[in-house]
């Protein structure tokens, strides 16, 4: 991959330097003398603040999960008042089974609220993105499905 398309894959905030792997060494002297260094050192790759997700979007996250998944979990909760008021006070007979449907559809959207909250914020601290987030989520998804990728194939 060209030096300029891993650039652009990269997330904002993640760091520029890379992990070593340790090397292969083929005489156990070797590896012995790297696992006592590296029990010296015994330093992390990345610290607390190369690995954070910058305050700026870690709100706009919050604020996108708070709106995409509180309205929808905020109308099952009043439809289950609704529901109750209709039958109790004005003696209309909903059956069960549209209650409960319904419900599940809006707390079911409150879940899917919440990955959608972070997917759609734009995760570059300049750039707010949009009201929506269409975009951003595709660029998202894009990222975390290479990771995915990437993962398996580690660990296959």
């Amino acid at each position: 991959m060209p030096a300029e398309e891993s650039e652009r894959s990269r997330l904002p905030f993640e760091p520029n330097k890379k992990r070593q792997k340790p090397a292969k060494a083929k005489s156990q002297s070797v590896v012995k003398e790297q696992e006592s260094s590296q029990k010296q050192q015994k330093q992390p790759p990345f610290n607390k603040e190369e690995m954070a997700i910058p305050e700026v979007v870690s709100q706009r996250m919050i604020r996108r999960v708070a709106a995409f998944c509180g309205i929808p979990t905020s109308l099952g909760i009043a439809s289950l008042v609704a529901s109750y008021l209709l039958v109790a006070y004005a003696h209309i007979q909903l059956p069960p089974i549209a209650v409960l449907l319904v419900n599940m559809g809006l707390f079911g959207l409150g879940v899917l609220g919440i990955t959608y909250g972070v997917l759609s914020a734009s995760w570059d601290e300049e750039r707010p993105g949009n009201l929506i987030g269409l975009s951003e989520f595709s660029t998202n998804w894009g990222r975390m499905a290479e990771v995915w990728r990437e993962t398996r194939k580690k660990n296959v």
